[in-house]
């Protein structure tokens, strides 16, 4: 979708799950329409589940909230962070977080914009496939050179210990984003492998950006509050290069808040404080404040073992369905709310995901084709077609029913082309 030319300003396209709202909506979709089944936005439901800490339903605004926030976020929210991973992961740890080694920002892609912004003369690698945003938010930036990694499906997109370094080491990398678990596939590096990646990340100097967004979305350790992140392998918070990005948006399901954190060594707290001061100048005052008691511990526990129980149904339903009905998939999700399929024998007419996209839309029902996830920054790898181009991703974020609803009209609609 383009616009009319207006001068000094170029077309920016629609990309990615941007593209595909549009393209939604342009056929009628508009949010909590009950026609609809949205599997393909990135975004959990938001409504009260059984077991879960009751929704938030007023904020409250003090006199002095009225007023600026401090770039960096308000110290009482940096410090309930903090203490949330020194309690969920760095117990006792002689190196702890403080507030000094916590950002707020106003969202996920600004709290990476802020970290990307603050890159130097660099090269960063990157994975295929990883999440759509990557793609703008690796181009707008000119400073550093983005460099792909291939992860292959027939090995699970595994990347081994052997792979990272010579990868890290053979193409110079100063720094590697991911997204972990991983946005499409729901591959989860955790344990003594995610150890592992922090042991090599520190062992030859590369910084890690890890995208930590469904972290409490674990679907292979049985205990209910199962969270991952790379804070339980950093040895020395100030020294090791891991630099994370998490918020309210998935784990807490609060996407409107606008709310998430980077955790990193001070300097680079510093380095995106500074950033942020001309790129997006702080988040909102009264939603950080009204944030702090969501950090609580068993507040954050109950939330994560609700989570757990419901998503874990969806996952299944919607994962039974779309294989009754085709789909393959290289490897079922360890973590997030998504199902990542190759569609290619399925009938001719939606054998891509692009296809696929199109068709399902007339059915009203919203998925994301698999080649916006074949991050590629100024398209520079132009002229031949996405590795990813018969894959689809599916959502098992919203309410229970749309997901059964969905699954049905996608079983429909195969029968009806095959």
């Amino acid at each position: 979708m383009t616009s009319p030319a207006v001068p000094g300003f170029r077309s920016v396209p629609f990309t990615g799950v941007i593209y595909v709202m549009a393209e939604a909506a342009r056929r009628g979709f508009r949010y909590g329409h009950p026609d609809w089944c949205n599997l393909g936005q990135g975004q959990p439901e938001t409504g009260p589940l059984p077991g879960a800490p009751p929704r938030v339903h007023q904020v409250e605004i003090g006199v002095d909230d009225q007023e600026y926030a401090p770039v960096p976020g308000i110290w009482e929210l940096r410090r309930a962070v903090a203490e949330l991973y020194n309690g969920l992961y760095r117990q006792g740890r002689r190196s702890q977080y403080t507030e000094l080694n916590v950002c707020i920002c106003g969202g996920g892609r600004a709290s990476l914009t802020r970290a990307v912004a603050a890159l130097g003369e660099i090269n960063l690698g990157h994975f295929l496939p990883d999440y759509t945003a990557y793609e703008e938010l690796l181009d707008i930036f000119k400073l550093f050179t983005s460099i792909p990694i291939l992860l292959e499906g027939n090995k699970g997109y595994h990347f081994g210990l052997d792979d990272l370094e010579r990868e890290i080491t053979g193409r110079g990398l100063s720094a590697l984003l991911l997204s972990n678990p991983c946005n499409p596939t729901g591959r989860v590096i955790q344990g003594d492998e995610l150890d592992g990646w922090v042991g090599v990340a520190r062992r030859v100097g590369c910084t890690l950006l890890i995208d930590e967004f469904y972290s409490h979305y674990i679907w292979t350790d049985a205990a209910d509050g199962a969270t991952v992140s790379a804070a339980r392998h950093v040895d020395d918070v100030d020294a090791d290069p891991v630099v994370l990005f998490d918020g309210l948006t998935k784990n807490w399901r609060y996407p409107g808040w606008r709310t998430s954190w980077i955790v990193g060594p001070r300097p680079v707290i510093d380095a995106v404080s500074s950033s942020g001061s001309f790129l997006d100048g702080g988040g909102s005052k009264p939603l950080q404040r009204s944030a702090v008691p969501l950090l609580a511990p068993a507040i954050v526990q109950a939330e994560t073992a609700a989570i757990r129980r419901a998503f874990l149904r969806k996952r299944k339903i919607l994962g039974d369905g779309l294989r009754a009905a085709g789909v393959r998939f290289d490897l079922e999700p360890e973590g997030t709310f998504y199902w990542w399929g190759d569609v290619s024998s399925l009938p001719p007419d939606i054998d891509t995901g692009m296809t696929f996209f199109q068709r399902a839309l007339e059915e009203r029902v919203i998925c994301v084709p698999g080649e916006f996830f074949d991050v590629n920054p100024g398209k520079r790898r132009s002229g031949r077609p996405s590795r990813f181009r018969n894959y689809v991703r599916f959502s098992f974020g919203p309410e229970e029913a749309a997901v059964l609803e969905g699954v049905r009209r996608i079983r429909e609609m195969v029968a009806h082309l095959g």
